[in-house]
């Protein structure tokens, strides 16, 4: 079997390893392919690893030698699946390997609002608290998180756990799912959007992008908000209208934006969210723990594995 990985360095820059898919077939590992690389680069390939890599229709007719696309993600919008089927392609995914991380990744960004402790370690390191007068000083706004409401949209395997750890906070927990409220952990409360938006002192997206969800957060829906609420975006950058959060911070009818994903990425110089002292933008890097690559690698590796043993698992 010959196996082509399209884009490989954004899960393994160098600190993992291959060896395992090594051992399964003839292997040639690519850091990034440009759009009209990808069919040369995958012309004799049986199997295609991609990550962000599109395998569309066009691609796909294109590569008559190929049985099988394995995606180094969760989400798998980079593929036609519709046209993979047509051919008996077999694709699949990685899921649930980064619900730790990500999970994570929504504190690390809620508590750089509520407890700010790099602007004040940066300030420390200019000499600022050795000029104060008393033994403390602060100069930004400091929140307790208990007591607070924490809204998420969307009760999938990475919302549950952001659920538990905003509980083991103190927080009270709303969530727009479609499981049924009998069904809920106990402390999540089940609401509807208008009530999340009007209600959450914290609101965490964690729900698919579909057409339905495209700009959930605009212009019409952020004004339901509370001026002093913290919106956290680490699901899908279109989940939210950039330019009408950004409108929305400048104007101090939001009190900050956090988010590890944007419409396009990387963003334009020009996006109006990057220049917003109250928007915390991080690179994508919520599922890039080494620990969730790992598992990403592994189950990849394995993905592949039973699909030349003629049981695909993970199959999208």
């Amino acid at each position: 079997m010959k196996i082509v990985i399209l884009d490989g360095y954004s899960a393994n820059p160098g600190d993992l390893s291959w060896e395992e898919l090594e051992r399964l077939g003839t292997l040639t590992v690519y850091d990034r392919t440009k759009p009209d690389e990808t069919v040369a680069r995958a012309a004799d390939a049986d199997i295609v690893l991609t990550n962000k890599v599109v395998l569309g229709q066009k691609e796909i007719a294109l590569l008559p030698q190929l049985k099988y696309i394995g995606v180094l993600a969760t989400g798998y919008n980079v593929v036609d699946t519709k046209a993979a089927r047509e051919r008996g392609i077999v694709v699949t995914n990685v899921p649930a390997y980064s619900t730790e991380s990500v999970a994570q990744m929504v504190f690390a960004h809620l508590l750089t609002v509520t407890n700010r402790t790099e602007h004040y370690a940066q300030l420390n390191r200019n000499g600022r608290w050795n000029e104060s007068a008393d033994f403390c000083y602060w100069d930004t706004n400091l929140t307790e998180l208990s007591g607070k409401t924490f809204g998420i949209v969307g009760l999938g395997n990475i919302g549950s756990r952001v659920a538990q750890i905003a509980l083991a906070f103190g927080m009270q927990v709303k969530a727009l799912t479609s499981k049924s409220a009998a069904t809920l952990p106990t402390g999540i409360q089940k609401a509807d959007l208008q009530e999340l938006l009007s209600t959450s002192d914290v609101l965490s997206l964690h729900c698919p992008l579909t057409e339905n969800t495209r700009h959930l957060l605009n212009a019409d829906s952020l004004s339901l908000m509370k001026p002093a609420a913290i919106v956290i975006n680490t699901g899908r950058g279109p989940l939210v209208n950039d330019s009408d959060m950004a409108k929305a911070l400048a104007q101090g009818r939001i009190a900050a934006y956090c988010a590890d994903v944007l419409t396009e990425e990387p963003p334009k110089p020009d996006n109006p969210l990057l220049k917003q002292p109250h928007a915390f933008i991080t690179p994508h890097i919520a599922w890039a723990t080494r620990e969730a690559r790992l598992r990403l690698i592994g189950t990849a590796t394995a993905n592949v594995r039973a699909f030349i043993e003629h049981h695909p698992q993970n199959v999208v």
